[in-house]
């Protein structure tokens, strides 16, 4: 298609913690034992869009991705990894790497992004309608929030996700006006008389004074021109320059609008990432890349489990792990090479790599990183526990975020 790829994959998010770190980064951290990266990547391959730059926050990140993706990806697809200083947002990312950027059309697409939508497919009704921008818009994910798999205290306390604001003409193709939603105050009313008056006619309540259709975003009318565009960055970061637009030039600027039977979630929060590992071993399997055995779940030849223990449907357990006897596992995602000991039970979790969690102890909605240790008949509900963490014998645990005490990440990599 002689399109550029430019994938954004982040480096360590705050909002991630502790599940990010210096040796994980984002985009390495495991979705049904796969990095999240991949599941990017195999969508552009299968679109035949194999020249690739992705681009990382910090060179630390950046050696680490490039390892894992030249290994992964050899012979396969040309992906070039480039560090970029970090929090210099979506627009200082492609900034920085524009002299790399040589091709008319450009696609940029999210490290973090986890769907069956196919960038070709987007990429060809840019092309077809000769837009200068064209975005992808999509339904909430199948499973949608739950309290099957809870991301803890950290995300509790926050305010619920607006979400933005997407006003597109009346055949739905085009589109005339976007606002982030955490720009909107609080106060600001989108009235339906108004979504009448510029054709929108499917509309219905959702969030707090704002009208939502089916798209899952909220819809406003046109203000007549395009010169919000040039303030939103993840669409249009240096498309629209002012003094085009002080002109009177316009801009076709369309819309993809995946169906609702499409999968499109974006691992941006530690309860998304609960989520998209529950929907990718549950209703989005299709997404996995493995193939499911008859009970609906997937249990590596080279695991060992003990007498009367139970893996569950919508379950993966990895190569070489070990369980013990009457343990039980459900809905849950176990990761390479855990020892874990008898009278064990995991809910709604995810259990990264090299674990041992000992006899007794119970997990229910939480995710346990790399090397994690849980000492005998320790308890766990809705926590995140940071990689090499010890969880002592016996103890209970709600709601919390369990990390080893030392700087963060990219202090430590300022200070070096």
């Amino acid at each position: 298609m002689d399109f550029q790829v430019v994938v954004l994959a982040g480096g360590t998010s705050e909002k991630l913690s502790p599940l990010v770190s210096k040796d994980v980064p984002k985009a390495l951290l495991p979705v049904a034992n796969r990095p999240v990266l991949s599941y990017v990547l195999d969508l552009l391959e299968a679109s035949d869009l194999k020249d690739i730059i992705v681009v990382v926050e910090g060179q630390e990140a950046a050696r680490l991705v490039g390892a894992w993706a030249s290994s992964a990806y050899l012979d396969r697809l040309l992906v070039e990894v480039v560090a970029v200083p970090e929090d210099i947002g979506t627009a200082g990312a492609l900034r920085a790497i524009s002299k790399r950027l040589t091709a008319n059309d450009v696609l940029v697409i999210s490290g973090d992004l986890v769907t069956d939508v196919l960038p070709g497919a987007v990429a060809a009704t840019h092309r077809r309608n000769g837009a200068a921008v064209t975005a992808l818009l999509c339904s909430v994910p199948i499973s949608g929030p739950s309290d099957a798999a809870s991301s803890g205290g950290k995300d509790k306390a926050k305010k619920p996700t607006r979400l933005n604001i997407v006003g597109l003409d009346i055949t739905r193709q085009f589109l005339l006006h976007i606002v982030s939603g955490t720009d909107v105050e609080k106060d600001v009313r989108v009235y339906k008389r108004k979504i009448r008056a510029v054709g929108e006619k499917s509309s219905s309540s959702g969030g707090e004074g704002t009208t939502v259709d089916e798209t899952g975003d909220a819809t406003v009318p046109s203000n007549s021109h395009l010169q919000c565009l040039s303030q939103h960055r993840i669409l249009a970061p240096s498309a629209f320059k002012k003094d085009l637009l002080s002109s009177g030039g316009t801009y076709r600027c369309c819309v993809y609008i995946a169906t609702k039977s499409k999968y499109c979630h974006r691992l941006n929060s530690i309860q998304a990432y609960c989520d998209i590992n529950r929907d990718v071993v549950g209703d989005a399997s299709h997404l996995s890349g493995y193939s499911f055995s008859a009970q609906n779940n997937i249990i590596h030849p080279t695991s060992v489990l003990g007498s009367k223990t139970t893996i569950g449907p919508q379950c993966m357990l990895a190569e070489g792990s070990q369980l013990g006897d009457k343990c039980s596992v459900k809905r849950s995602v176990i990761g390479r090479h855990c020892r874990i000991g008898s009278n064990v039970k995991i809910v709604n979790s995810v259990v990264m790599n090299h674990v041992v969690i000992e006899d007794g102890c119970h997990i229910q909605g939480s995710v346990i990183c790399n090397n994690v240790q849980l000492q005998e008949r320790a308890v766990l509900k809705d926590c995140q526990v940071g990689a090499g963490y010890i969880v002592t014998a016996s103890s209970e645990h709600k709601a919390e975020s369990l990390s080893k005490k030392i700087q963060p990440y990219k202090e430590l990599r300022r200070e070096g």
